[in-house]
């Protein structure tokens, strides 16, 4: 037995069980996505992770259960990109990598993007403590780093509050409203030329502001 691992078939069980669970999660993503909380059924979430719904309710005993763990997820995946902003970062390198970052997550995960929206447009009722607890504490340590390079005079003045929604609104649109960008430019993030255009428009548009363009 290896040391602190447990046995082999102990081990091939824990991978298994993880893999279900990660299974069961991108099922209940692109259910929830699209028809909601209320419109979603454990049912359908089994069905499309190839589980039954017994095996299901022994990784989630509940949909809404399930719903908080996915919503969990999505903001591990978004938030992600903001736990790079340092304070001993280049102000203009940072903050084009941390908006290049958040439009590949608007092109690669969508869903999740949309999923976030939905529940905030709802009144977040099953987000609110995550709201309230680790993403402000999130978005205040990012803010100090923000006012500590607008007092060193490394970026021009600008609410911190107010710049990093104003980066969450513009990329994640190109997420939640591909319909509407598709039908009015007939292109989507999947065509490179349209991403990187994005990318560098978005990137003067909020630098530009900060005087770092």
């Amino acid at each position: 037995m290896a040391a602190g691992g447990g046995s082999a078939p102990v081990r091939r069980r824990r991978r298994d069980g993880q893999a279900r669970r990660e299974a069961v999660l991108d099922a209940a993503l692109a259910v929830f996505s699209t028809v909601g909380l209320h419109g979603a059924s454990i049912e359908q979430i089994a069905e499309r992770a190839g589980l039954s719904k017994t095996n299901l309710l022994y990784y989630f005993p509940s949909k809404e259960g399930l719903y908080v763990a996915v919503l969990r997820r999505v903001l591990d995946v978004w938030l992600d990109p903001l736990l790079s902003l340092q304070a001993d970062s280049e102000p203009g390198e940072a903050l084009r990598r941390y908006i290049r970052h958040k439009i590949v997550l608007s092109r690669d995960a969508p869903q999740a993007s949309r999923l976030f929206c939905l529940e905030i447009v709802q009144g977040a009722g099953l987000l609110r403590a995550e709201l309230q607890g680790p993403l402000r504490s999130l978005v205040e340590e990012k803010a100090a780093i923000l006012r500590a390079w607008i007092a060193a005079g490394r970026i021009a003045p600008h609410d911190p509050h107010h710049l990093i929604f104003s980066i969450w609104a513009i990329t994640q649109h190109y997420a939640d409203f591909a319909t509407q960008i598709e039908a009015i430019t007939g292109r989507t993030l999947s065509d490179p030329d349209f991403f990187e255009a994005t990318v560098a428009s978005t990137q003067a548009l909020i630098l530009g502001r900060l005087g770092l363009a």
